[in-house]
This record gives C-alpha cells, structure tokens and sequence, in this order.
C-alpha cells in the first residue's frame, strides 16, 4: 500500500458516492458545479461542510491501519482501531484512532499497548466533480480556502489535548509513544511547539504521511524533527522500529533543586545505567 496521495483522495469520493453519500454530503455547490473546497476567488455563498467529516474520519482510521498492519505484523504486533484502556483515559467515547498491541482485543491493558496514534488527517487537496462519477484534480491546499489536516488549528490542539489527557491519566503510560498522523504540512506558527513536545516527550511526533502536499514550498520537518514528512514506507517502518525498541520512560515533575539533588545523588548509587534510571522514576513518581 502507498502513502497518502490524490488517488487516495480521489478513491474516498468514489467510495462514498457509492455508498450513498450524496453530492451535497461531499462538495461545496457552487453555482451547479461542485468542489471538494471553496477554490481561492470564489464566494462560499453561506456555505459551510460538516457532513463529510465523520466520513472522512471513518476513512482515513481503516487506510490507516491497513497502511501500518504489515509493520505491527513485522514487529510482532497488532494494528487496530478504535482500542479502549480506562487506564489511560481512553474510554469508548475517547478511544485511540489506531494502536499497535499484543493481543487483538480492542479491550486492552495498558501493558498490552506498545503504539498509539492520534489520527488527524483530511482530503487536503481541491477536486471538481461531475455527475455522474467524474472527480477531477483541480490544485493543491495552496489553491483553495480550506486548511486541512494538520494545518487547522483546532486539530493540532485536539491532538495535543488528547496526548497530554493520557499522558497524566496514569504511570502506565509512561512506556507508550504517542503519534500524530496527519497529511499535510503544519503552520509555521506550530514549528517550536511540535518540537518542544517531542523533546519533553509527550509526544513523539507529528508524521505527515503524504510525502507530496503540494509542488511549492512547505514544512517537510522542523529542526528537532517534532515535524516530519514520511517519503516511503520503509522510512515509516524504521521509525516505528526505533521507537518500539528504544524503551523509552515518560518522566515529569516541578520539584526544589534541592530535592532533584537528593534524587539524582541516591540514584547514582545504583550499579548499573538501567538500576540508576529506574531508581530515579521510582523515586520522582513517589
């Protein structure tokens, strides 16, 4: 399976057409003519489009795991939609868009739950269609008034919220790399913040997984790589194996430096690198 492109895009109108989602669910109507976004020097006429959100999403969670099911299967693991875990706040109404996990219940332990992604992803791209089946490529992001994906404020910061709700919903997940799918680039007003929430650990990145948004300029990564584009499946591959493996502890505290003193000096009375880190979550938690 290829990463997300116009045919991706393309294939989700004919889906939904065919099953029965009308024109109107879909497309701006504009004058008789139908657009996917209101292209740049057009009038909206009053329109807004909400119908194709849940469609969208419905869409974009199954490409997903279907695109990542081959890597969970190469690293011994599951890929599955909508998983629960009360444990760290994913509940049925917040459930993980998609998760790698050792078991195949959507019910899972947090033990069992090696990968989450939050998934945020749009059609980004501009498209005419003519009944009865005709979808044309019009332009790029650049050349209408939409701001999908991960260039919508609103998602990044829905993201980030649901991130940070598991993040302190439990020490559970402390051991759980979190990652934001989207396919687009993001605004530059995102750049320092999607780096500072990776290098905090948070979260452990933005991944657009639409390698070509566009044919001029945009974001591909941002300098600490909060941000990055993936190019091909075995660069997704690679950073899902690295991160899988690197067992990796969430730690966060505000404590006196005088009490961070203490920690660090009766940890470093541990043997080993790996006694000493653990000695120093244990105590930071406690």
């Amino acid at each position: 399976m290829t990463l997300w492109n116009n045919n991706t895009e393309i294939e989700f109108f004919t889906e939904a057409l065919k099953n029965f989602a009308s024109p109107e669910q879909l497309f701006y109507n504009l004058q008789g003519s139908y657009y996917a976004y209101i292209p740049k020097g057009f009038d909206a006429e009053g329109q807004t489009l909400q119908s194709r959100n849940a469609l969208i999403g419905q869409f974009t969670e199954k490409w997903c795991r279907s695109l990542f099911e081959s890597i969970a299967k190469e690293l011994g693991l599951y890929a599955l939609n909508s998983v629960i875990c009360e444990e760290i706040g994913l509940s049925r109404q917040s459930s993980a868009d998609l998760a790698f996990c050792t078991t195949s219940d959507t019910l899972q332990k947090p033990e069992n739950i090696k990968f989450l992604f939050e998934i945020k992803m749009s059609v980004v791209s501009n498209y005419k269609y003519t009944y009865p089946n005709l979808i044309e490529y019009i332009g790029d992001y650049k050349q209408h008034k939409g701001n999908p994906s991960l260039l919508r404020s609103d998602s990044m910061l829905k993201a980030i919220g649901k991130s940070i709700n598991i993040r302190v919903s439990s020490f559970a997940a402390a051991k759980i790399p979190i990652i934001i799918l989207g396919n687009s680039p993001i605004t530059e007003n995102y750049v320092k913040k999607v780096d500072f929430l990776k290098t905090s650990g948070v979260i452990q990145g933005f991944w657009s997984l639409n390698p070509n948004p566009t044919s001029s300029e945009y974001i591909k990564n941002t300098p600490k790589f909060g941000f990055k584009t993936i190019i091909n499946e075995e660069q997704l591959f690679n950073n899902c194996e690295e991160l899988i493996s690197s067992d990796m502890n969430y730690f966060s505290s505000m404590i006196s430096k005088s009490k961070l003193g203490e920690i660090i000096t009766i940890a470093s009375q541990e043997n080993t690198d790996i006694a000493k880190a653990e000695k120093f979550l244990t105590l930071i938690r406690s």
